[in-house]
């Protein structure tokens, strides 16, 4: 089968031809339609998980992955051969990606099964991004009428996250581009702060920050925002916006910039975020895609053996998929 693959950490991602796994008891095999893109990728190739979690060689890439049932291992009882299914494809060992015509899961791990109307290509776009922005807006407890702020708006976590919070009653503060204004209103912001006008950094004024943000919404809410959704920033510039909310609010990185003890001193919640959710909570996101609640931000649907030009590029508005 047609794979992307790296040979060790540090490498070049490439397309290579690997054996098809086959599921072994407790295991389901997903012929794979889709596959999202995620940063995640990236760092995954460049060695996140080493010392981690065992790694086989040649790693095949990718978490996100759509598709159909293709066989099932002994003791399966939650799935069938032609069930279309949606899940991440990262177990112990990694290495048997979703970016591959077949991937091989637990059936206890994150995968369920995709409700009509939900192409492959959508759902594949949903885990990781649609389940942070899912996982984020339920740790900030969202109460209508509160302001959040979310820079990093029109990414794939981003683009989730301004329909969730604006979902829960949110007056969304979006950062984007000024060509990206009418995409992040369209998705729920109510405000947009174009973040490209840079300024000196406060924390060392002999460099520029690409960024006008705090200085943009603390005139528009000079007493401070409730929550702080951070998607991309450094640690200087996470705690420069920071300084934004107001005590007993909430402030969440996703990049792992936050000073927690800072955060905790000022009186504020929150800090270095990683999203715990699995099946029910996926399955509950995809009711709401089902029910038109939220829209699935596919910007751009690429062959598999594109995938290494894709990895990682920047300025993403949605989501990219790739189509296997």
């Amino acid at each position: 089968m047609r794979a992307i693959v790296v040979h060790k950490f540090g490498a070049t991602p490439e397309l290579a031809d690997m054996p098809v796994p086959e599921p072994g008891p407790g295991e389901v095999q997903v012929a794979l339609d889709a596959a999202g893109v995620n940063p995640f990728d990236l760092k995954m190739a460049d060695g996140l998980l080493e010392g981690k979690m065992p790694t086989d060689f040649p790693m095949i890439l990718g978490v996100d992955g759509a598709g159909t049932v293709s066989a099932v291992g002994s003791g399966v009882t939650s799935f069938a051969v032609g069930d279309k299914v949606v899940g991440k494809f990262l177990t112990a060992p990694a290495g048997h990606g979703s970016w591959a015509q077949y991937a091989t899961v637990p059936e206890d791990a994150t995968l369920v099964k995709i409700p009509d109307g939900i192409t492959t290509v959508a759902a594949a776009a949903l885990p990781i991004a649609g389940l942070t922005a899912q996982d984020l807006v339920g740790a900030a407890h969202i109460q209508p009428g509160q302001t959040v702020l979310i820079v990093g708006a029109t990414g794939g976590v981003g683009s989730f996250l301004v329909q969730l919070a604006n979902i829960a009653g949110a007056h969304v503060i979006a950062t984007a581009r000024a060509d990206a204004t009418d995409q992040v209103a369209r998705l729920g912001a109510a405000e947009t702060v174009d973040y490209t006008q840079a300024r000196p950094d406060p924390h060392d004024p002999s460099t520029q920050v690409d960024s006008n943000i705090v200085d943009a919404v603390r005139f528009t809410h000079p007493d401070g925002i409730d929550v702080l959704f951070d998607l991309v920033s450094t640690a200087p510039a996470f705690a420069d916006h920071a300084t934004l909310v107001r005590r007993g609010g909430h402030a969440y990185t996703t990049v792992w910039a936050a000073d927690e003890q800072a955060l905790t001193e000022r009186g504020i919640t929150g800090g270095n975020f990683e999203s715990k959710g699995r099946g029910p909570e996926l399955s509950r996101l995809l009711g709401r895609v089902a029910a038109g609640d939220v829209v699935v931000p596919v910007q751009m649907t690429v062959p598999l053996e594109a995938a290494p030009a894709v990895l990682g590029a920047g300025s993403a508005r949605g989501k990219t998929v790739l189509a296997i």
